[in-house]
Formats: structure tokens, C-alpha cells, sequence
């Protein structure tokens, strides 16, 4: 069984906004293959199920904010048991522009908080990680807001065909 986590923030003010691009390819992979998500309070999270290349696979969006992810991470991967190598994070990155994606391995957290906690909940960074690009702010300064901004609709386009092939 595979695992893929769809990094956050739940609710509706943050809907479509850049730190969001981890439940946005979740719920455009959910739409894509047919499925939807069901909340499951044991999981702190929203699981949908489907099947990828032969295998079972659970798309997780956990609903605990962002800094928290790793709590509900954990709670998915002790129940079903699931290898952190079959983990995938997809998250929003400030070092990519918008639909740059870049994926990675055994990695550090590289300050996203999101991140970090999945690595101290699984007590190990052996997962996989889809780091996908939202731009940069023009001042260093704006990083709090400018990941809490709405994409715009061409933005959001091309954050959802990163999926299409999928």
C-alpha cells in the first residue's frame, strides 16, 4: 500500500491559496480517478482510496494545520502498517516558481514546518517528497502572508496539470 500526503491548511479561508498545493493535487488526483474523500477522525485527516499503477493507494490530507501534518501521518502509516519509504508529501515550496516541481529522498525539512513534523512523528526523513513551486514574495519579509495568498486561476491551472498524467 501506498501512501500520498497532501500537505495544508483546512478550511474554507484557505482554499486555493499557495500553501495549499498539497491538498489541491490531492483533491484533483481524488476528482481525476473517480473518488472522494471521507473524513476519519481516528486519522485526524480526510483518506480517499484508490488504485495507481496496480497498487492500493490512500490520498491523506491531514486536518490538523500544517505544523502539526505529522501527527495525522503517523496515526495512517501505524494503522495500515504502511513502509515510510511508500510515503509521498507533496507541499508547496518558496524556491520554485509556480509549477516547478522537483521530487526528492531522505531529505531535510528545509525549514518547511509541515515537513519537519512528519519527520519527527515518523522519527525518520526516508520518504519521498514532491516539492512543488509557488513563487517567491518580492520582500523576504512577506513569506507569512504571501503563502496564505490565493493563486490565481492561471497559477491554479497549472498547479492542477501537474496531476494529468497521473
Amino acid at each position: 500500500m501506498k501512501l500520498i500526503v497532501g500537505l495544508g491548511n483546512y478550511g474554507e479561508k484557505y482554499t486555493n491559496t499557495r500553501h495549499n498545493v498539497g491538498f489541491i493535487i490531492l483533491e484533483h488526483l481524488a476528482q481525476t480517478h473517480n473518488t472522494q474523500f471521507k473524513d476519519e477522525k481516528k486519522f485526524k485527516g480526510q483518506v480517499a482510496e484508490l488504485e495507481l499503477n496496480g497498487e492500493k493507494t490512500l490520498l491523506l490530507k491531514p486536518l490538523t494545520f500544517m505544523n502539526l501534518s505529522g501527527e495525522s501521518v503517523r496515526l495512517v502509516t501505524d494503522f495500515y502498517k504502511i513502509n515510510t519509504k511508500d510515503i509521498t508529501v507533496i507541499h508547496d515550496d518558496l524556491d520554485f516558481e509556480v509549477g516547478v516541481v522537483k521530487t526528492q529522498f531522505a531529505r531535510s525539512s528545509a525549514g518547511h514546518n509541515g515537513v519537519q513534523s512528519i519527520i519527527d512523528n515518523l522519527g525518520t526523513n526516508e520518504f519521498n517528497r514532491v516539492r512543488v513551486g509557488i513563487g517567491k514574495p518580492e520582500n523576504e519579509e512577506e513569506k507569512e502572508n504571501y503563502v496564505l495568498r490565493k493563486l490565481s486561476k492561471e497559477e491554479l491551472e497549472s498547479i492542477k496539470y501537474l496531476v494529468s498524467g497521473i
